[in-house]
């Protein structure tokens, strides 16, 4: 069998490479979720609204998806731990984010957020057993660093730069965002290791959409908002969802939530090339640290034989 230069299959290697890729893809279509959103907000539909129909219409294109591929039905024993994935990983994570913005604006909200790369570091270690390297634990390190940075550079719209309400609402609400956001790639890479993607996720939204019903507003919404909601839908549920679901097959979850850091970087490109918001020197310098992160974390990447998509 051939061998990479640190042992590790060849075939093996090359699939972990191939699950780094697709875990940037679905990163790039996240980014587009906040410009993407500001539209629907604009037209007057509120948050938890959105997040409810970006949920069923995902989870629609997910069950024609899984009928059109012929993917193998959910194992029976999966279905509650991906319904718990739709309701913990997703429907808590979208609520407590959008609370943790209200009560202390984004910046804040997104250094909580993307404290899960720590969250997800230390549950893998204890709850899957994934040895955690000094070298991924500096990789975490440097873009958790990079986030706070990042996060410290931006203006939200009624706060000045790197100045923060930190109550203990918004400090619940964001840690408890962090927390579901690591509980998505907890929860989601054994999942995504027995069962087809789009089945498990087909569920888990459903589940999802279930949770968050009681928060829409029934209303009519104009042409504008519709189409904002249907790419949110197809780009940032269906097409990154997909991606990165897939990504976990052959990714540890460490290694891969540090690489979906990448993430907010890419949002502040977006919302530069959208809103014509500007990065300020501080922000890129974070922007690089995350970029050195996965850098650092892409180039130890490899993955037991077990690991690989069955």
């Amino acid at each position: 069998m051939t061998r990479t230069a640190d042992g590790a299959p060849a075939a093996s290697s090359a699939v972990s490479r191939l699950g780094l890729w697709l875990i940037v893809v679905a990163a790039v279509q996240w980014a587009m979720l906040g410009p993407m959103a500001r539209v629907a907000f604009a037209e007057g539909v509120s948050a938890l609204t959105v997040a409810f129909w970006r949920a069923t219409l995902g989870a629609l294109l997910f069950a024609a998806h899984a009928v059109f591929t012929q993917a193998p039905a959910l194992h029976r024993r999966d279905r509650w731990p991906a319904a718990l994935l739709g309701v913990a990983g997703m429907a808590v994570m979208y609520v407590t984010y959008f609370k943790s913005v209200q009560f202390g604006g984004a910046a804040l909200a997104a250094i909580l957020l993307y404290a899960a790369p720590v969250w997800v570091a230390l549950g893998a270690h204890f709850l899957l057993r994934e040895r955690v390297s000094v070298s991924e634990a500096s990789a975490l390190a440097l873009t958790l660093l990079g986030v706070v940075l990042v996060a410290m550079s931006g203006r939200g719209a009624s706060q000045e730069a790197g100045q923060f309400a930190v109550t203990w609402p918004v400090l619940l609400f964001g840690t408890l965002s962090g927390l579901s956001y690591a509980g998505y790639f907890l929860m989601g890479r054994p999942l995504f290791g027995r069962n087809a993607p789009s089945r498990v996720l087909a569920w888990a939204l459903a589940a999802a959409a279930v949770v968050l019903l009681p928060f829409v507003e029934w209303r009519m919404h104009s042409n504008t908002a519709w189409l904002a909601i249907g790419f949110l839908a197809v780009v940032c549920t269906f097409g990154a969802y997909l991606c990165n679901a897939t990504g976990l097959r052959s990714v540890p979850a460490s290694r891969a939530a540090t690489v979906a850091t990448l993430e907010p970087v890419l949002a502040v490109i977006a919302a530069w090339l959208v809103w014509g918001e500007r990065l300020a020197p501080l922000g890129m310098f974070g922007a690089l640290l995350v970029v050195l992160g996965i850098v650092r974390s892409a180039r130890r990447a490899k993955v037991p034989q077990r690991d690989v998509a069955q």
